[in-house]
């Protein structure tokens, strides 16, 4: 195949009227297919069973968004064996046929963009933009990946030796295991299975289960794009139940993971561990989170860092792993910063995410008693200067909140809350700033404001984080720009969207024929 040169799509923001009437077209039609079915998919057949995952639409917990089955040990046996036998077949494809199917995904998902958006917005409660954002990410994903598998076609260059035929090229590892989180379930998700099946290994995918029926929606373009029976398996479940299950399976080859440190670690451990009748080392790649920060220097454009302060912090409810939950902002100019983002996240809107606010619902009752949780710390660690409650209805609707005067040591300051709470730390130069950011367990996504060369190429070398912005927001990577990753107890740094992220899922053979 002739591979379409790698270009990010663009994000539609809805500021034209027609944009915007197709997504209120789109609302209405997935509003009425609400409340459907959807089965497991093992080996392309659908499989249903007595229990169901249930998906509500946070903006209005009541409504039921879908159902799909809920798998068991019994149904997460079948699929990883029907995984594993169409490896057989699918490892021998040629590279150019596999990229091709990825390609056909990517135009399917194109045209359905709208759809997937409207899904999006029902589901998990994103505005128009930040559903629009995702889908795109996830047609990048495909043509990025499809793109950048063909480079590992032809093997590995090697040293010529006198009297011997040498040569290395990559395998596929086999069949793996996928666990994909709540906040981005199309993106992510679709990056995460199509990462290792670009390159000829099979997946077991269970998506998050407050995202299922997006996931399924998922299912339904690779089911379109005609991917062979077995080489994707749809398998939604309780992660306590599936997800462990599978983490300790002696047929799992990989293991993907994004979500919690908590449940990372989890993983991590019983992934080490050697099961019975087990003839590898897992391969286990896992992204788990941040408490990411943005220092603000006297140098910087204030009005420049407040508008990337809050669009960092306060963008799907600060739901996202590369949110910002620290300001760090030098003493010279702190009030200055803290009264412009007070200001601008004052005037954020908060509502049911069809009505596309800035700001819509959290996630889940668990996510806002998390969020309650921790705003009820913040009150004995900070000051408050915004927001601090959550707003009436049914809704899981919070106000965007600040704490100003944490301490660098403080839990508001160091936990990861992953909801709209900002926590802002004064410091009294810049050396200090740099130490504060560091000083966490974490090392996601980072950013400086400043007008000084000298300390952006110092915080290039030194802000220890695996994506680190200067003088914009830290969130939104594209694909194959930002290759996107973190270190410390942020994961394994596989940076999903880079050019080396095939790698992990290849091993390479060398064979050696002596003249």
């Amino acid at each position: 195949m002739t591979p379409e040169p790698y270009r990010p799509e663009p994000v539609e923001t809805f500021l034209t009227p027609e944009p915007l009437a197709a997504m209120h077209k789109a609302l209405v039609e997935v509003k009425a297919q609400l409340g459907r079915h959807y089965p497991l998919i093992i080996g392309g057949e659908k499989v249903d069973t007595a229990r169901k995952v249930v998906s509500t639409n946070p903006s209005d917990p009541a409504q039921v968004v879908g159902t799909t089955a809920m798998a068991s040990a019994a149904e997460a046996d079948a699929a990883l064996e029907a995984a594993w036998r169409a490896f057989a077949s699918w490892k021998k494809w040629p590279q150019e046929d596999r990229s091709r199917l990825l390609m056909k995904a990517a135009h399917i998902m194109k045209r359905r963009q709208r759809e997937l958006e409207a899904w999006l917005v029902h589901e998990i409660g994103k505005n128009y933009f930040e559903a629009a954002a995702e889908v795109a990410e996830a047609i990048d994903f495909l043509r990025y990946y499809a793109t950048q598998a063909l480079k590992y076609a032809n093997g590995a260059p090697v040293t010529h030796f006198p009297g011997e035929d040498n040569e290395a090229f990559y395998i596929p590892l086999g069949a793996g295991l996928v666990i994909a989180p709540w906040n981005f379930p199309i993106a992510i998700l679709c990056g995460m299975i199509m990462g290792p099946v670009a390159v000829g290994n099979t997946v077991v995918a269970k998506p998050a289960e407050d995202t299922v029926v997006i996931a399924a929606k998922l299912f339904e373009i690779f089911e379109e794009a005609g991917f062979p029976p077995g080489v994707v398996n749809f398998l939604p479940g309780e992660g306590a139940e599936v997800g462990a299950y599978l983490v300790a399976h002696p047929k799992t080859r990989f293991i993907n993971f994004t979500g919690s440190l908590e449940v990372g670690l989890k993983i991590n451990e019983a992934a080490a561990k050697l099961a019975p009748g087990q003839i590898w080392l897992k391969r286990v790649f896992l992204e788990l989170g941040g408490k990411d920060g943005i220092i603000v220097d006297e140098t910087a454009d204030l009005e420049a860092a407040a508008l990337g302060t809050v669009q960092s912090a306060f963008g799907f409810q600060g739901q996202k792993c590369s949110a910002a939950s620290r300001l760090i902002v030098v003493d010279k100019v702190a009030d200055l910063v803290v009264e412009r983002v007070v200001e601008r996240a004052r005037k954020l809107s908060v509502g049911p995410a069809e009505e596309n606010p800035d700001m819509g619902p959290v996630a889940s009752a668990q996510q806002e008693n998390t969020i309650r949780k921790y705003l009820d710390i913040g009150q004995d660690e900070g000051k408050l200067v915004l927001g601090g409650h959550r707003l009436e209805g049914s809704g899981y609707f919070f106000e965007p909140t600040i704490f100003d005067h944490v301490a660098p040591d403080a839990r508001i300051a160091q936990e990861e809350i992953f909801g709209p709470v900002l926590s802002v730390i004064r410091v009294p130069d810049f050396d200090a700033a740099l130490e504060v950011a560091n000083g966490t367990r974490f090392g996601l996504t980072g950013g400086l404001y400043s007008r000084s060369r000298e300390r952006l190429e110092r915080a290039r070398r030194e802000f220890h984080v695996g994506n680190l912005y200067f003088n914009r927001k830290i969130t939104g990577a594209l694909v194959g720009v930002q290759p996107f990753g973190g270190f410390n107890l942020s994961g394994t740094d596989t940076k999903a969207g880079g050019p080396d992220y095939l790698l992990n899922f290849l091993q390479m053979k060398s064979v050696t024929e002596r003249y």
